[in-house]
């Protein structure tokens, strides 16, 4: 898969679970700005955050690289935080993704729809999930582990949401035993 520029939350989220070596897995490459980092893992280290270390190993590894936020970029990227209401962060992972052709993983629903008018591909710490139980990296096991803790402390997911996301899930583990064992029943 191409390059994606994560937003703060899907790295945290998934770093508290354990998942967030499945972005590595999924993306060939993976990029933060300076702000994400700061949000992402500098600020989880100041707190005493254990998500933060498994982030800063992954940044320490290469895998996920943080980049600085292009100068031409910066007064777009304040014009769109605040036209769009949502922060500086924000404003530059999208900015950034369009200058270098990426998808985008951010989990607020107003970003991942102006990532799409924008016309790219988004992702969300679900989608992830999703994608991941797919290609066999996990099982729905984790994915109900996920909702349980992510979706109830953390997401806040509805519970019509929480049952889409195990729904989904239940169908792509069928469709995998399927293909495994060659059968369409």
């Amino acid at each position: 898969m191409p390059a994606v520029v994560s937003d703060a939350g899907p790295p945290i989220h998934l770093a508290q679970i354990n998942k967030l070596y499945l972005v590595k897995k999924l993306f060939n490459q993976v990029i933060i700005t300076s702000n994400v980092k700061r949000e992402a893992y500098d600020e989880g280290v100041r707190l005493g955050h254990a998500d933060a270390q498994v982030i800063g190993k992954a940044i320490e590894e290469g895998w996920v690289k943080v980049e600085d936020f292009p100068k031409h970029l910066a007064k777009a990227s304040k014009k769109l935080a605040e036209g769009e209401n949502i922060s500086l962060a924000d404003a530059e992972t999208l900015l950034f993704a369009r200058e270098k052709g990426a998808e985008v993983l951010v989990d607020e629903k107003a970003v991942s729809n102006l990532a799409r008018l924008f016309g790219l591909k988004t992702w969300n710490t679900w989608t992830v999930l999703l994608e991941s139980l797919s290609m066999g990296y996990i099982e729905v096991s984790h994915i109900e582990a996920a909702i349980k803790e992510l979706g109830e402390k953390r997401h806040k997911l509805r519970k019509e949401q929480a049952e889409q996301i195990l729904e989904a899930a239940k169908r792509l583990a069928c469709k995998r035993r399927e293909k495994r064992t060659g059968s369409t029943l």
